[in-house]
């Protein structure tokens, strides 16, 4: 057999199969983490942090950024609109090893995040981008530990910054770029533009170029790779109740057609294991629960359930709730096919961003906004 592309290099570290699972808050926590590594190799990068709650140690952020033991690469992302913030975020984490590569978030198009100058929007302010990943770069060197960053294509089609940005963060000494290949107002609808990924691979040379967007299979993923001729592949809402994609994936990208294709009864012994790390992760179990509860439906996808079984998983509880409810399946149903695969997760509609007012009056930064960058990196927690 032979290997589609070439093992993923971002700075110093190898990624032998050219895949990262995308950082999604509330998902990419170390048990959703464990998981998938247990199915398939790649890069996993933990859920999105905030600078201000990294740089003072709050609980939850300390929670975000812990890692396995056996977890190599540790990876984390980073979120920020205030430069200094953001240097002294990554300094925490790449000062105390507390994780081997570092991404930033510049592709979130929630309003919590927007409205506030940052994630997707962010890029339009050409200094403020600059400056952050300047800083987070300078902050990271000394320790050998690479920078990258995702983004989305823009605010909107009329608003594109993805392609000077590239440059900007290749200039800046980034060590890879991921495009989700829609703009924040296409929010998750419609169908990823996957030639901006090729322009963005066409325009910046000297380091990968990764892609991201309607990766449903591994097939997906082979045909972004040969329409684009991007270095690697980022999988984010395809692998939410199928951390098995990532075996698929690693299959694929070593040029082999076996594909994970499991009967409900393998399935719930994924949902079991998933509830248990659940349970270690966060120490409490009803909390893990009820964190687990949206997993279901996507974990269910296309398989005979039943409307009421269904309702009752997504109000689980407790690990013998669980077994009780999944004891009830039709644990010997077979691979459903086509039912079980396809979108999943968020989707919608077209959204207008919501953005600070003013902001796309200038490509620079006001002096009023640059005061008020503090307050923003205490408004958002998530996303």
């Amino acid at each position: 057999m032979t290997a589609v592309l070439p093992p993923l290099r971002i700075g110093p570290l190898t990624v032998e199969t050219p895949v990262v699972l995308a950082p999604m808050a509330g998902v990419t926590n170390r048990a959703f983490r464990r998981l998938c590594r247990e199915h398939g190799a790649g890069l996993y990068v933990a859920e999105m942090v905030t600078s201000r709650a990294l740089v003072e140690r709050t609980p939850e952020s300390m929670r975000i950024i812990r890692h396995d033991a056996d977890e190599r690469p540790r990876s984390v992302q980073v979120y920020g609109v205030d430069p200094t913030t953001v240097g002294a975020a990554v300094h925490v984490l790449a000062s105390e090893d507390r994780a081997d590569h570092v991404d930033l978030n510049f592709g979130c198009p929630v309003p919590k995040v927007t409205r506030r100058g940052g994630g997707a929007v962010l890029p339009w302010k050409r200094d403020l981008f600059a400056s952050i990943v300047r800083a987070a770069v300078d902050a990271a060197a000394p320790y050998g530990v690479p920078v990258t960053i995702k983004m989305r294509k823009g605010i909107d089609e009329d608003h594109l910054t993805y392609l000077e940005a590239g440059l900007v963060a290749q200039d800046a000494g980034v060590a890879a770029v991921a495009l989700h290949a829609r703009t924040a107002a296409d929010y998750y609808s419609g169908t990823a533009d996957w030639d901006s990924i090729a322009l963005l691979k066409q325009t910046v040379t000297d380091i990968p170029v990764l892609g991201n967007g309607d990766i449903w299979s591994a097939e997906d993923a082979l045909e972004m790779v040969a329409r684009t001729g991007c270095d690697g592949v980022v999988v984010g809402r395809g692998c939410q109740g199928r951390p098995w994609l990532f075996a698929d994936l690693a299959a694929a990208f070593h040029g082999s057609d076996v594909r994970v294709r499991p009967g409900l009864r393998e399935v719930a012994d994924v949902i079991r294991r998933h509830a248990e790390l659940m349970v270690e992760e966060f120490g409490d179990e009803l909390k893990a629960l009820r964190e687990m509860r949206k997993h279901m439906a996507w974990y269910l996808k296309g398989y005979v359930v039943g409307g009421a079984l269904r309702a009752e998983l997504g109000l689980v509880e407790t690990l013998e709730h669980l077994d009780a409810l999944l004891s009830t399946l039709d644990l010997d149903q077979p691979y459903p096919g086509a039912g079980a695969e396809g979108q999943r997760g968020r989707s919608g509609s077209p959204k207008r961003p919501i953005l600070p007012e003013g902001w796309l009056d200038s490509r620079d930064l006001s002096p009023a906004f640059r005061s008020a960058l503090a307050e923003a990196e205490l408004s958002v927690s998530g996303g």
